[in-house]
């Protein structure tokens, strides 16, 4: 019998630059995101604004990376193993960032928001991770 928790595999010391990068990489997506729907006046009037768009799916993330391996052994490896990682875990991570926005926090999930999250949060975090590991 293994002695490791579930979560306990799902998380390495190695990951740590890879989670506050996926940290930045999705802060960044949002608030550009915000930025071609509000104007940059709004923000600096409204600054609890960005942290109701922001909140929904770093919830999302930081429930649901973890259990799927963003930050495991293999994640640290090659971007052969993380950036896969990273789009698996950013799909169910978004669906709970959908629901929360959609039913705790304002700005509603839009069927076209939903699709254009999905890929390019995808698309940010995997460029994220495979520019992480070419630098590297």
């Amino acid at each position: 019998m293994d002695d490791s928790s579930f979560l306990a595999r799902r998380l390495d010391r190695g990951a740590v630059p890879l989670a506050v990068g996926d940290l930045l990489a999705l802060i960044a997506l949002l608030t550009v995101g915000t930025l071609s729907h509000q104007a940059p006046e709004f923000l600096a009037a409204n600054p609890l604004y960005l942290l109701e768009v922001y909140a929904p799916f770093l919830i999302g993330w930081v429930l649901v990376a973890p259990l799927v391996g963003a930050y495991s052994a293999g994640a640290v490896e090659t971007a052969k193993s993380s950036v896969p990682l990273v789009i698996r875990s950013w799909i169910p991570a978004a669906a709970v960032g959908f629901v929360l926005r959609a039913f705790v926090f304002s700005g509603g999930a839009a069927p076209a928001f939903i699709v254009i999250m999905l890929v390019l949060g995808s698309v940010a975090l995997g460029g994220w991770r495979a520019l992480y590991f070419k630098l590297r």
